[in-house]
C-alpha cells in the first residue's frame, strides 16, 4: 500500500464579478494574430487556443481570448514574448504544490496574474486496485473513467474562480495543469459547454490532446518521476485522452436537475445573466 501511495504521488503530474464591458470595449486580438489551434511555442506543452468553435446558435468562440495548456515550465524567452504579444492577463494554474515546485514557471515582467491553490492531489483513487504487477490497461481506463466525475467536486472552487475571472473581464486568460488533459480538459469542457458549444465539439477538443501531447516527453518531465515503473499499457491509458473519461464527467451535468445549465447554476454559481455576459465576452 505504501508503494502504491508513492506511485500515486508520482502520477500527480497527469493530471460573481463585475459586468462585462460592452462590445466596443472588449479587448481586440493583437495585430497579426494567427487563428490556429496549437500555439507554436518552442517549450509549450499542449498549449491551445479555444477559439473558432461554433456554438449551437451559430456564433463562434473568439480567437486569442481563451487558452488551455499543460505545464508552462519549458517556455523559452521567445515563448514568453509570444504570449506577451497575445496579451495574456490571467493564468489559472490548476497544478498542486508539488507539481508547481517540480516545474516552476519563471514569468518575466510584466507577468500575468497567476492564480493557484496550495494543495496535494491524491491520485490513489485514480489507480487500479491491488498490487501494481496486476494492473492492466483496461483496469487503468476504468479507474480513470471513475476519477473524472470527482474532478468536478475536487476542483469546484478553482473552476468557479476561472469563471469569475472571465466575468470580471480579466482576459485573455489561460488555464493549465501538468499535462493539459485531465483537470484542464474538464475545465475546457465546462467552459465550452457554458458558451453553448455542442457536445461532440466539446469532446473533440478534449481528444485533441492525443494529437498535441507528446506522452514520451511528458513521462520524462521533472514532475513525472516514477512513471517508468508503470506497465506500458497502464501508462498509455493514463496519458491518453479517452472519450469515456470526459463523458463520465459530462454525464454528471446531464443527470443534474436542469441538465448542464442547472449544474452550472448550482455548482458554478452562474446565473442566466452571468451566462449571457460570458457569451457576450467570449463569442462573436
Amino acid at each position: 500500500m505504501r508503494r502504491r501511495g508513492v506511485i500515486a504521488l508520482a502520477l500527480v503530474a497527469m493530471v460573481h464579478a463585475a459586468p462585462v464591458a460592452p462590445a466596443q470595449a472588449r479587448p481586440a486580438p493583437p495585430a497579426g494574430l494567427v487563428s490556429q489551434r496549437l500555439i507554436p511555442l518552442q517549450g509549450g506543452r499542449n498549449f491551445r487556443d479555444l477559439g473558432g468553435y461554433r456554438t449551437a446558435d451559430g456564433r463562434q468562440v473568439r480567437w486569442g481570448l481563451l487558452y488551455r495548456s499543460g505545464s508552462m515550465h519549458g517556455l523559452t524567452a521567445a515563448d514568453f514574448a509570444e504570449l506577451r504579444r497575445r496579451g495574456i492577463r490571467t493564468v489559472c494554474d490548476l497544478r498542486d504544490s508539488r507539481e508547481r515546485g517540480a516545474e516552476p514557471v519563471a514569468w518575466p515582467a510584466p507577468a500575468p496574474r497567476v492564480l493557484s491553490d496550495d494543495y496535494a492531489l491524491d491520485m490513489a483513487d485514480w489507480l487500479p486496485a491491488g498490487p501494481m504487477r496486476g494492473w492492466t490497461a483496461e483496469a487503468a481506463r476504468a479507474a480513470m473513467t471513475a476519477s473524472y466525475p470527482r474532478l468536478l467536486d475536487q476542483f469546484r472552487g478553482q473552476y468557479r474562480r476561472m469563471f469569475a475571472e472571465l466575468l470580471a473581464g480579466h482576459v485573455p486568460l489561460a488555464f493549465n495543469c501538468s499535462a493539459g488533459k485531465d483537470r484542464t480538459g474538464v475545465a475546457a469542457a465546462l467552459l465550452l459547454t457554458a458558451l453553448g458549444v455542442p457536445r461532440e465539439t466539446v469532446i473533440a477538443d478534449y481528444l485533441l490532446t492525443n494529437r498535441y501531447l507528446d506522452a514520451a516527453t511528458l513521462a520524462a518531465a521533472p514532475a513525472s518521476a516514477g512513471w517508468s515503473q508503470l506497465p506500458p499499457g497502464v501508462l498509455t491509458a493514463m496519458t491518453a485522452a479517452d472519450r469515456r473519461y470526459i463523458e463520465a464527467a459530462l454525464a454528471v451535468l446531464d443527470h443534474h436537475p436542469g441538465g448542464a445549465t442547472g449544474w452550472l447554476h448550482e455548482a458554478m454559481g452562474l446565473s442566466d445573466a452571468d451566462l449571457t455576459r460570458l457569451r457576450l465576452l467570449c463569442l462573436e
